[in-house]
């Protein structure tokens, strides 16, 4: 399949009416609002007519050569003053994902918790409102008309609002598929992107950069990569991988020549074992370990330098952060209406000052965690070093996002014990978002 090179209003025209019949009769589009906002991106040249994953179906890539050079979403254009508001376009895209979060994925969190897989029409859902390709330019086959971690934030905010879990299940492609688009050359993007942009089933795919073991520090991975003439071979494990068992594509990160890569590498490689990992908290995502035993790629599966590979881990370091966010924002929803309606020694628990500072206090601790994620996000979009915002997203979402889920737990007293009340799913997910590695990007 060729890479998709028709312009923005050439591929609205071609898919924008089958989209929209398809997209059509997804709850999320009863919403007038939505469906208005999903319509004008649609005819901005949105492509997506794909269904889910089948996870009984793997893939196999047959390379292709690229022409020229790799394409690159353009950087943002900068504001004539500081403003976080989002744009009309991001917009949209946030309104659609929060509607496909209320409607479709809070209701099926906690059967995807309990049955550790995200229901046929979620997964179905989210495809059609095309979510996975938001990191990808026009030029290939994305919706992107520039590189945008901004938007990224947004949709992940509004996505785990619904369930963190899901959120990662839906997204882990997408990081993949971003990462291409920003780190591959073109023959890389030439041999996968299209798995991912093109008509057929899209791809399940995972950024693999957590390990096993205490002390893991993405930058230094244990897992090592030795080149043996023109390939690489690859030893070393990775934990917490999103749908590993039915994912048709990893990238890994690896130590190689002294400095951590990042590597394409497909699972039918040999000496490539994924077993079952299951996790605390984001259940729904079905985590699984990879196991590389002297496991053989070309050097060309090389995604990028080692300048990239900083850059994705702190690009996922920001994208949980931004999670963290809609979690938390959940817990916060939920919280407010049922202090005002249980009522302790006749009256609502919200009248008890402990109850009413701890309330403001996660309101609080949220919104500038949130203030810090979009702000290091706009950084981020105008090319700007946002090392030290990324640091301190990470540290809040560890620290506070962490109290906020139990804070949330204990307000609710014994309903916060049980899974009747999804705070009890969301402390566990908000337990995970300040510690995980990979997965997710923006």
């Amino acid at each position: 399949m060729a890479l998709n090179t028709l312009t923005l209003a050439d591929r609205g025209q071609r898919f924008g009416l089958r989209l929209l019949t398809r997209a059509g009769s997804l709850p999320v589009m009863n919403n007038p609002e939505v469906r208005a906002r999903v319509e004008t991106l649609l005819y901005k040249g949105s492509k997506h007519a794909f269904v889910a994953v089948d996870a009984a179906a793997r893939r196999s890539f047959k390379r292709r050569s690229g022409a020229g050079a790799p394409t690159r979403n353009p950087v943002t254009k900068p504001r004539a003053q500081f403003d976080l508001t989002p744009s009309e376009d991001q917009e949209m895209i946030r309104s659609a994902a929060a509607g496909l979060a209320d409607e479709m994925i809070r209701p099926a969190g906690a059967k995807a918790d309990a049955d550790r897989v995200v229901p046929r029409e979620v997964r179905e859902a989210a495809a059609e409102l095309g979510l996975t390709l938001i990191g990808v330019p026009g030029e290939l086959g994305g919706i992107a008309e520039e590189r945008s971690a901004v938007t990224g934030a947004l949709v992940l905010e509004e996505l785990a609002r619904g369930d963190m879990g899901i959120a990662a299940a839906l997204m882990a492609p997408a990081a993949v598929a971003t990462a291409l688009a920003e780190y591959g050359s073109a023959d890389q993007q030439a041999t996968y992107l299209p798995a991912f942009t093109g008509d057929g089933l899209p791809a399940a795919a995972a950024l693999a950069l957590m390990e096993p073991g205490p002390l893991f520090d993405p930058l230094t991975p244990a897992t090592t990569g030795t080149r043996r003439g023109a390939d690489i071979v690859l030893s070393g494990a990775k934990s917490l991988v999103p749908a590993a068992r039915e994912a048709d594509l990893f990238v890994v990160s690896a130590l190689i020549d002294g400095a951590a890569r990042l590597v394409i590498v497909e699972p039918a490689t040999a000496g490539l074992t994924v077993a079952d990992d299951p996790a605390m908290g984001i259940r729904a995502a079905s985590t699984g370990r990879i196991r590389l035993d002297e496991a053989v790629v070309p050097a060309a599966n090389l995604l990028g330098g080692p300048a990239d590979h900083l850059d994705a881990v702190r690009r996922a370091r920001l994208a949980w952060a931004a999670a963290a966010c809609g979690t938390a924002q959940g817990a916060l929803d939920q919280l407010i209406p049922y202090v005002k309606e249980r009522k302790a020694f006749g009256e609502p628990i919200a009248h008890r000052q402990a109850v009413a500072f701890t309330i403001s206090d996660i309101a609080i601790e949220l919104a500038a965690l949130r203030l810090v994620v979009w702000r290091a996000a706009a950084l981020l979009d105008q090319g700007k070093d946002a090392a030290r915002l990324i640091a301190h997203a990470r540290q809040l979402t560890a620290t506070h996002a962490t109290q906020i889920g139990s804070n949330a737990v204990q307000l609710l007293g014994g309903h916060g014990f049980v899974k009747e009340f999804d705070n009890e799913r969301w402390f566990r997910d908000l337990r995970g978002a300040g510690v995980l590695e990979g997965a997710l990007l923006v």
